[in-house]
This record gives structure tokens, C-alpha cells and sequence, in this order.
């Protein structure tokens, strides 16, 4: 398949899950823009991650900024972070795509599902933002910790949900850009799934003292995802 550039901003780019998505579609060949509350600690964080690329794809900048840079938007915060951050840059998001990482964990109970009145947070932004911009759910489940060492293949499945199906194939290219394998899962209410997963991962991720378990899809093949033979 022919590779595509993209200009992507992940907002909340200087955690750990946004960083490692940022620094993975970095070394794909992405532009990247990581954002943050502070557009500074953006900027080092930037910094560094060209450092360890060895060129200069990345840049940094405050959320609201990146997200109006950008073509592709990716929100990786804390749910606590998840509706204030929408709002701030909701203006920079019309006519775009924004790909929502958000999982609804409480403290201290993150290994219990916890889905704000039992449906899916993601879907809210959704409801939040209107038509005028794409929201799909998707990355939830794989662990920060596989992300940031680039010399590790993910043992990982991505389940992405979209009520817009030109978006969720998208998605589904940007997931195989740094090596995963990717599923369209169905509407974006079915993110409801995804979200609760990560709280059974995490449940066991301590049980079976793993760094990261992941979920992985059987019985379809892998070329149907993929689009290899």
C-alpha cells in the first residue's frame, strides 16, 4: 500500500500513551505536532523525540494551536482532561478528524469499569463536537509501555469504531503505519467495548504481573485488515 503523509497533532502528546503514539507515527514519517496545556513542555518534549529520531518531524505547541495546525487530531488525556480539552480546541476541529484514545478510568479503582452512566466516552465528544466533526474511537488498548520502544513489535489489536466509515478506514491506515494490525469494530457507540477493556487489562496486567497484555482478534484473516495477501 502506498504511504501517505499526514500533518497529526496529539494533544496530550507529553504522556505516556500520546507520546507513544507520536513518537511511533514520527518514525513512520508523520508530521507530528504534540500538544499540551503548556505549549513549553510541548516544545521539550518535541525536542527530545527528534533527538532520539534523528531528524525533525516533530513539533510542539499548546493544544489549541496544534490542533489548528493539524489535519488529523488525536486526543490522548486523562478522562478527567477529556471534555475541558475538547471544549478548548473545539473550534480548531471542524471538518476534521479527531481520533479519541480516552478511557473513562477513575483513581483508584482503574482495574473496575467505570463508563459514565454506562455508555461509551468517546461517543459523548461526539455528541459534544456535532456533525461538522469525525470522531472516531480507537488505540485504547495498547499499552504505553510497547509503544515507546520502537524496536518492539506490538503483540496488540486495534479495535476502531466510527460512525463515519471514511474516517475508521483512515484510522485503521494510521494504526498500520507503525505496525499494528487494526479491525473496524462497527458504530462508535461500540466503543463502549474498547473503553471497558482497558480496565480488564489493567486488572490483568497486576494479576499476571505483565507490563502490558493486549487483545488480539481470531477467525478473520489478517489480510482483510491489512489489505496484504
Amino acid at each position: 500500500m502506498t504511504f501517505e503523509k499526514r500533518n497529526i497533532a496529539v494533544l496530550g502528546g507529553t504522556g505516556k500513551e500520546g507520546g507513544g503514539l507520536a513518537l511511533r507515527w514520527a518514525h513512520a514519517g508523520h508530521d507530528v505536532i504534540i500538544g499540551s496545556r503548556d505549549g513549553g513542555r510541548a516544545r521539550e518534549a518535541a525536542d527530545r523525540m527528534n533527538a532520539a529520531l534523528g531528524r525533525a518531524n516533530v513539533r510542539g505547541a499548546a493544544n489549541a494551536e496544534a490542533a489548528a495546525q493539524a489535519d488529523i487530531i488525536c486526543l490522548a488525556v486523562p478522562y478527567a482532561a477529556q471534555a475541558p480539552t475538547v471544549q478548548e480546541v473545539a473550534g480548531a476541529l471542524k471538518g476534521k478528524i479527531l481520533i479519541d484514545v480516552t478511557v473513562p478510568l477513575v483513581p483508584p479503582k482503574v482495574s473496575h469499569v467505570q463508563l459514565p452512566g454506562g455508555r461509551s466516552a468517546v461517543e459523548m465528544v461526539q455528541r459534544l463536537l456535532g456533525p461538522d466533526v469525525r470522531v472516531v474511537s480507537a488505540f485504547q488498548n495498547i499499552s504505553a509501555h510497547h509503544l515507546a520502544n520502537l524496536d518492539e513489535t506490538v503483540d496488540c489489536e486495534v479495535l476502531v469504531c466510527a460512525d463515519d466509515d471514511e474516517a475508521a478506514d483512515l484510522v485503521t491506515e494510521l494504526a498500520r503505519d507503525i505496525g499494528l494490525t487494526a479491525w473496524k469494530a462497527g458504530p462508535l457507540c461500540n466503543s463502549v467495548v474498547a473503553e471497558g477493556l482497558t480496565s480488564v487489562l489493567i486488572a490483568l496486567n497486576r494479576h499476571y504481573k505483565v507490563p502490558g497484555s493486549g487483545i488480539r482478534i481470531t477467525g478473520i484473516p489478517v489480510s482483510a485488515s491489512t489489505g496484504r495477501e
